[in-house]
């Protein structure tokens, strides 16, 4: 038996999970527990071996450049 322990998620269930708000594909970052919507830019936690799929529980990520850098 290979149940998905709280580092893993069931590959299966991630080919059929999507980003509530674009319908969007997701991606597993497995060190953080979170499935990523990058069209969103919404993190989702996933507590216990669940992913909670509720926008007000998914937190902002930034993946632009920070503008710092740029104007060094």
């Amino acid at each position: 038996m290979n149940a998905p322990t709280a580092t893993e998620i069931d590959p299966k269930l991630l080919e059929i999970l999507v980003c509530p708000l674009t319908k969007g594909t997701l991606r597993y970052d497995r060190e953080k527990q979170e499935l990523i919507s990058d069209k969103a830019q919404l993190a989702y936690p996933i507590r216990d071996g669940i992913p909670i799929m509720l926008p007000d529980e998914a937190r902002p990520i930034d993946n632009a450049p920070t503008s710092s850098a740029a104007s060094k």
